[in-house]
């Protein structure tokens, strides 16, 4: 009986400590949602003469002795490089904050912007990854409210004729839209980044109303990503290299 009663008791502690599994997992799930929601911002751009664009980005690093966070974007956003003004909006906080573009790529569709009084945690990098691997997309499509896209990695970078099963992250399955470049695409299991949304493919639907108009609907597993491979060697070889992880 004595025996019987420590296994009962054993059993009520397991289901009910943070620590077991069942319970423990969900958290880790939970941390890491919560992560990369909070290294995620969102972009608008006011140009000259009325025009109005808009993005997603993930935060690189940070300063809190400056106040000062550092923002991986797309250079297509920004691009044709007119007068503009750039705007950052992130969870937890109010209003948006007007933002400095630093540099863009002249090789790969990159830029990086600075915004002053906004103190972000920055992501974590994971360079290798492997084919049907799950992922989380975050971004703001239609320069709206945050969403979060579950998938998988449906295409690896490899040369010409190589069938590669593990290696910098080329396509997603996550389905995007507009607004949604720069966002991040993160690794499910650890909330690491493997790389930011490039562009989509779309596919030609008519609508019989209206024959002359046509939907550009999003094909699923052609969204395009720009791997941490090709960030860091951006931030290498530019003028941003202290923005490298330590």
């Amino acid at each position: 009986m004595a025996r019987a009663a420590r296994r009962l008791s054993l059993l009520a502690i397991c289901f009910l400590a943070p620590g077991c599994a069942s319970v423990n997992g969900v958290l880790e799930r939970s941390d890491i949602i919560r992560g990369i929601v909070h290294s995620t911002v969102q972009l608008r751009a006011e140009r000259e003469g009325g025009g109005r664009r808009a993005a997603s980005g993930v935060v690189l690093s940070s300063d809190p002795k400056s106040s000062r966070s550092w923002i991986l974007t797309t250079r297509h956003f920004l691009n044709p490089p007119l007068r503009q003004d750039v705007y950052v909006s992130a969870p937890r906080w109010k209003g948006q904050v007007k933002a400095t573009v630093l540099a863009r790529s002249s090789d790969a569709d990159l830029a990086v912007i600075e915004v002053e009084g906004m103190i972000l945690p920055p992501v974590k990098f994971k360079e290798m990854v492997r084919l049907g691997d799950e992922v989380w997309v975050v971004a703001f499509p239609w320069g709206r409210r945050l969403t979060l896209v579950s998938g998988v990695v449906s295409q690896l970078v490899s040369d010409e004729g190589e069938v590669a099963l593990e290696g910098p992250v080329r396509m997603v399955d996550a389905s995007v839209s507009y607004g949604s470049s720069g966002g991040g695409v993160f690794d499910a299991a650890s909330g690491q980044l493997i790389g930011i949304v490039e562009s989509y493919r779309t596919a030609q639907v008519a609508i019989p109303e209206a024959p002359e108009r046509v939907l550009q609907i999003p094909v699923p597993g052609e969204t395009t990503v720009i791997s941490c491979g090709a960030i860091l060697r951006f931030l290498a070889s530019s003028e941003l290299k202290a923005l490298l992880p330590k």
